[in-house]
């Protein structure tokens, strides 16, 4: 950060409040106009907050990524051709881009992080150069994808909007690591318009082709830094296209018939959707996921007790998808769970913690109120609640077995923190509901609070 930080990002802010006030309307109903803004400037702030903690106190990715974008911003300045290449190249030195290239830790085929130095570089070229508004366009990106995610929640199950409102919007970590100059920003942000994509496209069936590009675009950005959320996302996500097929056929009897061959074929795809994006990175192929989270998770705990941060173990791995498999119920609690109020050794972390708690009260809570039984009958009958809860804990494990510490934690499993608690209030939500009607009761639509396209 430098001294035209504190007088160009007031006016940047301004335009970005003075637009969002402009499309407000546009994008909001009656119930969720008020969420708008004041969801808007929590990432603002996380992004505001993430630039003075990393410069201040942590040092590390976001003062890399900005370091390359200046890089881009200079090689614009020298040569236009030298920075569109810079933008667009396929990680290729050549003579044009060589001389900024070599200044760069992050260049080259392959390299996930590059994708966020493209990003960055290009919106430099809006700000000066400036910090704060590279890491507030960033906040912006990531608020679009996040609003569309919380819109199309509400759309499901319009009932719990304040909830939901709570859970996608106002998790302390979520807005905090996931709104400044960093990948986890853009990979939400993607990771919302995916599920957008998804439901209006696949299910409500409408504006397929903008959709189908929405959802490609979407699907190539996350691809470009974290495949590994496509690998947890898309299995789950068409099969809950699936099950929301199903529950459109108006015959019982025929809809009991062909649920077992949907969910078949829904399988199938899931599968194979998995096996094509798994063989797309060495990393995360079939026969190397269980070697290549060992590496990660050893390399992170021994940063952690090099740092002394606050590393844990959840048991011994062997690098194979067997070993992975037995540590899977310690991973789900680790990374849905803890750390633990104990645990927490800084101010972050004990945000963290306090989510983490929160997270664990309202499971037992809705798991003693309800019972065990109807709660999973609830879920397995309801496609969106599936969604939730199974690409949560598919990611839960991912992460829990190879992140090694809670500091790199926290950052890693914010994509499933929304899914998760919005899955916990559209389930209590379900479950009052039918209590109160006397009876189990499935919401198939609320047209009197549809969400505008």
């Amino acid at each position: 950060m430098e001294i035209k930080d504190l007088y160009i990002s007031p006016v940047y802010l301004i335009i970005i409040y003075l637009i969002a006030y402009g499309v407000r309307s546009s994008v909001t109903n009656v119930y969720t106009k008020k969420y708008f803004i004041p969801a808007l400037s929590v990432k603002l702030l996380g992004a505001i907050a993430l630039g003075i903690l990393y410069h201040t106190v942590y040092g590390g990715d976001t003062n890399n990524y900005y370091h390359e974008a200046s890089i881009v911003y200079r090689a614009f300045g020298d040569s236009f051709a030298a920075g569109w290449e810079l933008v667009t190249t396929a990680g290729d030195v050549t003579p044009a881009i060589s001389k900024y290239t070599e200044q760069m830790w992050w260049f080259g085929r392959g390299s996930n992080e590059y994708f966020v130095t493209r990003v960055a570089g290009v919106f430099a070229l809006l700000c000066f150069d400036t910090y704060t508004v590279i890491a507030l366009l960033f906040a912006v990106v990531t608020f679009s994808g996040m609003w569309a995610m919380y819109m199309t929640f509400a759309k499901i199950r319009p009932h719990a909007y304040k909830e939901l409102a709570t859970a996608v919007f106002f998790l302390p970590s979520v807005f905090f690591w996931g709104s400044g100059l960093l990948k986890d920003s853009l990979c939400l942000g993607a990771l919302g318009w995916l599920f957008y994509a998804f439901y209006r496209g696949a299910i409500e069936r409408r504006n397929l082709l903008r959709c189908t590009t929405m959802g490609a675009g979407a699907i190539g950005v996350i691809f470009s830094m974290k495949v590994y959320i496509l690998l947890a996302f898309v299995p789950p996500a068409l099969l809950w296209v699936f099950n929301e097929s199903i529950r459109d056929i108006r015959s019982t009897a025929i809809r009991w018939l062909l649920k077992p061959l949907f969910l078949s074929v829904g399988g199938v795809l899931a599968i194979y959707s998995f096996s094509r994006l798994s063989a797309t990175d060495a990393r995360f192929n079939l026969e190397n996921i269980g070697a290549q989270s060992k590496i990660t998770a050893n390399y992170l705990q021994q940063i952690s007790k090099a740092e002394k941060g606050s590393g844990y173990n959840i048991g011994v791995q062997d690098g194979t998808i067997g070993g992975m498999v037995k540590l899977a119920p310690q991973a789900v609690v680790v990374s849905l769970f803890r750390p633990f109020l104990w645990e927490a050794r800084n101010p972050t972390m004990a945000l963290s913690a306090l989510e983490s708690a929160y997270f664990l009260l309202l499971t037992l809570r809705i798991l003693w109120r309800v019972g065990i039984a109807r709660t999973f009958s609830t879920i397995s009958l309801e496609p969106v609640l599936m969604l939730c809860f199974v690409f949560s804990l598919i990611f839960a494990i991912s992460v829990g077995i190879s992140s090694g510490n809670f500091g790199t934690l926290v950052r890693y499993k914010i994509p499933l923190m929304p899914f998760y608690l919005s899955g916990l209030y559209i389930l209590q939500s379900i479950t009052m509901a039918a209590r109160m009607s006397g009876k189990p009761r499935r919401v198939t639509g609320v047209p009197a609070l549809a969400v505008r396209a």
